[in-house]
């Protein structure tokens, strides 16, 4: 299979350059430039010589992504894409249309290992990692298709990011550069689902980013529950490490709540995540559960959301309730790739 060259950071791609096809440094910053103009054919890199692009369409890929299904929502613009990889895997990528622009959720594996109980994503478990240049290749697909700049982004979609934290970090670094697509880290948010040794390294980089920690729970017995995650890293470790990401970064963390009809929406269960969150620098997201079949799992309704949310900010936490986009085209992320590979 060829290589992508969208996993290079131009220093890897100048090296390249040099080492391999024996040409001057600075075609490999000519290269990165180009494969961040959107160009999805060798062609098109005008000033290269048809030798060399001869040579590099020989041996390497320009990574494009192939868009297999799209829904667009009548109720506003948020657009849901299928997307397949070069070896024919599939992943979902979410385009969602605020008043500041345009933000992508992307994914950053194939499937996920983490098992968490509400979430469509983790059934048939993990296949593979994403390379850094899948994850930038999602941006620009649906970038391609929409015809417009993207200015935001959430790696929320399918997998836990900081299980592939090498290809997640080459892939800030890339999508931040100038010549790449010169997205500010302010305006990149990392979920995970709380893999605390991995956040202490994050918190080393002292990266811009925003941090989203999937909680969902405020005792490890209900959170171990619909979280495997937590047998390996208690809340009790998952909070020092969110405490020594608030203390070398000093940014907020949210906290995303996932509410589940029963089972984490109670008061008992506010009062213990008063009790856990105050005094942090944080913010709470709380997010009404998105039914997938799942045996137990049930959305509550929209009055006992918001009695959860005043409940809170009574005991002194910022919380929000995230705005549902495009709820005609709902699937919970990772269903549209579930039926694609079944009918393949």
């Amino acid at each position: 299979m060829k290589r992508n060259l969208k996993d290079y950071t131009l220093e890897e791609l100048e090296n390249m350059v040099t080492a391999e096809l024996k040409q001057p440094k600075f075609r490999g910053k000519q290269i990165f430039t180009w494969l961040y103009r959107g160009v999805t054919d060798f062609s098109q890199m005008t000033d290269l010589s048809k030798p060399l692009r001869e040579q590099l369409e020989e041996t390497y890929s320009l990574g494009n992504l192939t868009v297999v299904k799209k829904y667009c929502s009548k109720l506003d613009e948020t657009r849901r894409y299928l997307l397949q990889l070069e070896d024919g895997n599939y992943i979902e990528s979410v385009l969602m249309k605020y008043h500041h622009g345009y933000t992508i959720c992307i994914s950053s594996q194939v499937g996920c290992a983490m098992g968490c109980a509400f979430c469509a994503s983790t059934r048939g478990g993990k296949k593979r990692n994403l390379t850094a240049g899948e994850i930038v290749g999602q941006v620009m697909a649906v970038q391609r298709d929409l015809g417009e700049r993207i200015s935001n982004i959430v790696m929320m979609g399918i997998g836990e990011p900081l299980d592939n934290y090498d290809q997640v970090l080459k892939f800030l670094e890339i999508v931040n550069h100038p010549l790449g697509l010169n997205v500010g880290h302010r305006h990149i948010s990392l979920s995970t689902c709380g893999l605390a040794e991995k956040i202490r390294h994050l918190a080393d980089r002292d990266l811009q980013i925003t941090l989203s920690v999937s909680l969902h729970a405020t005792n490890d017995e209900k959170r171990s529950a619909i979280m495997p995650i937590n047998r390996k890293y208690p809340i009790g470790i998952l909070m020092d490490a969110c405490r020594y990401y608030i203390k070398k970064t000093n940014r907020r963390i949210s906290f995303e709540y996932t509410l589940i009809e029963g089972v984490n929406d109670g008061e008992a269960d506010a009062a213990e995540l008063i009790g856990l969150l105050k005094g942090m620098l944080c913010h709470v997201n709380l997010i009404p559960v998105n039914p997938t079949g799942a045996k137990g799992i049930r959305q509550g309704s929209r009055k006992s959301v918001e009695g959860f949310q005043k409940l809170l900010e009574m005991g002194g936490l910022t919380a929000t309730i995230r705005r549902e986009m495009g709820s005609d085209i709902q699937a919970a992320c990772g269903q549209l790739r579930a039926q694609a590979e079944e009918d393949a």
